[in-house]
């Protein structure tokens, strides 16, 4: 999954004017221009205390640098937001790591989610008016204090949900919400694997895999991640740094394998994620934390009739009909206490390198956000 921005200078009714253009992983097929155009906005202390961290090259969070944004304007279909609150994600890691291509050569923002005010509307945008409290997720663009976004990828938050809290859940969220509802469909009685089970992801799927009825276990690194993992859904946590999950896992399901497996952390996990799983069983791979996969084979799967499935958010999310509902499904489970969110990490948005480092370093549980 990938997304990159790149920066064109254009000539716009003789004013200088920017194409934004985001480009979706090869997978998607699908490529979005946003253009960021000059308005004539009047307070120019404001508009200079607008701007971005960007990625000067691919590379490590050294590469992350400050840039102004200046005046910029939504275009037709377009909103303006600014930004209360910022998520921060692995795919923003991958990308500025350069394991996906970047069209551009500098300046590249990075940043899948994001919640604040709309201060612009362009036209031909119904259903918002300036002032609502808005988050979305869409690839790149989120860090910086403002940004101009397609109305599409864009839903209201209710009076419940704050900014910080809608930064926190509109990318990891409607994940989980794509993945055990349509990725496959967990019912009660099923048994689920899913790894990387203390992160802001795997902490809403237990707790939402767990209302659902099914027989949760997950995966952590170390005695208070695991504890962490348990207090959040999870039926049995593994310790992957002093047992070995597959082994423990056939234990769990007398050696039959779970029903579904759910794995982000790619190549240290996937062969034995296989082998996890029950015969006629599912897999779900959905990042790769550790890398890529460098081992894996297709015929790998013939070892037990394994079902292997790559989905991508955006594939979901671009949706609108799907957006709306899942993002209403996702809001009442965050707010009747279906699913409890915790945002155990917080960083100024020019601190944004040291959210990365924290984030490779495996020091973060739950949620990062970078405030605004």
């Amino acid at each position: 999954m990938r997304a990159v921005l790149s920066r064109k200078k254009l000539a716009f009714h003789g004013k200088s004017d920017y194409l934004h253009q985001i480009m979706w992983p090869a997978d998607c097929g699908e490529v979005f221009h946003l253009y960021m155009r000059r308005s004539h906005a009047t307070d120019v202390k404001e508009i200079s205390m607008r701007y971005a961290m960007a990625a000067a090259k691919p590379g490590g969070s050294d590469v992350i640098r400050k840039i102004a944004l200046g005046d910029i304007a939504p275009g037709a279909g377009e909103v303006l937001i600014r930004h209360e609150a910022i998520g921060i994600n692995f795919l923003d890691i991958y990308i500025r790591n350069g394991l996906y291509p970047w069209p551009v050569e500098t300046d590249h923002v990075l940043g899948s989610e994001g919640a604040g005010i709309i201060e612009a509307i362009g036209d031909g945008v119904t259903g918002f008016s300036i002032g609502d409290r808005v988050g979305y997720t869409l690839a790149n663009g989120a860090y910086a204090t403002h940004r101009v976004i397609d109305a599409g990828y864009v839903v209201k938050l209710p009076d419940n949900v704050s900014s910080e809290l809608a930064a926190s859940i509109m990318l990891k969220g409607l994940t989980v919400a794509y993945l055990i509802h349509d990725s496959f469909k967990v019912e009660a009685g099923h048994t689920v694997l899913f790894h990387a089970a203390a992160g802001g992801v795997g902490l809403i799927a237990g707790q939402w895999l767990n209302a659902l009825g099914a027989t949760v276990i997950g995966t952590a690194g170390g005695a208070d991640k695991c504890a962490l993992a348990k207090a959040n859904g999870y039926h049995h946590v593994i310790d992957y740094k002093s047992a070995d999950f597959e082994a423990e896992v056939m234990k769990l399901t007398d050696g039959k394998g779970v029903d579904v497996t759910y794995d982000s952390v790619g190549n240290d996990t996937m062969a034995r994620s296989l082998t996890s799983t029950r015969r006629h069983g599912t897999i779900i791979a959905f990042g790769q934390s550790s890398g890529p996969y460098l081992d894996f084979k297709i015929t790998d799967l013939a070892k037990g009739s394994y079902k292997l499935s790559r989905p991508t958010l955006f594939h979901f999310a671009g949706e609108r009909d799907w957006l709306e509902a899942n993002a209403a499904k996702l809001f009442t489970a965050v707010t009747d206490g279906t699913v409890k969110i915790s945002i155990n990490q917080k960083f100024a948005l020019e601190d944004v390198a040291k959210a990365h480092d924290a984030l490779t370093g495996r020091a973060t549980t739950g949620c990062t956000i970078l405030t605004v």
